[in-house]
């Protein structure tokens, strides 16, 4: 047999093993845990698509009872939840995601530069007090992944 014959062989051997790993842990994953999301929104004109993610991911799942999303919204993304000026798409959709536990936090510097409160964001929101930024690294230091449509 041949050098190349030989490391071809040793190749596919390393990479049938870790597909089968991945499958497996996959398939454990898949029937006792529950899989975190947290979605991480700060641009404006990203809003309505990163809303209608969130509703395909957990219709994807089969429903909030598959899936524990979290939402964390800073920047200017952060104007179109305001309570005065949002558009009533936006306040239904947070209203069902609120219903179906997903967790809305705002930036707590966003919301000193922007001067408004939680009385004045859509209801449903918690303050990230520490940052938007430092909430996203606390999810996902608890097994939240990461997505950034």
């Amino acid at each position: 047999m041949n050098r190349r014959s030989i490391l071809w062989s040793a190749v596919s051997a390393l990479g049938a093993a870790f597909g089968a790993s991945r499958a497996q842990a996959a398939t454990e994953a898949g029937t006792g845990s529950k899989l975190k999301v947290v979605y991480h929104l700060s641009d404006a004109e990203k809003v309505n698509f990163v809303l209608g993610n969130i509703q395909n991911h957990i219709d994807g799942v089969g429903g909030p009872e598959h899936v524990t999303v979290a939402l964390v919204i800073h920047g200017p993304a952060l104007k179109a939840f305001h309570r005065a000026q949002a558009n009533p798409d936006v306040s239904k959709r947070l209203s069902d995601f609120s219903k179906d536990g997903v967790e809305l936090a705002a930036c707590g510097n966003t919301m000193k530069a922007q001067n408004v409160t939680l009385t004045d964001l859509l209801p449903g929101f918690v303050s990230a007090e520490n940052g938007g930024v430092v909430r996203i690294a606390e999810l996902q230091s608890q097994g939240y992944l990461y997505l950034r449509p």
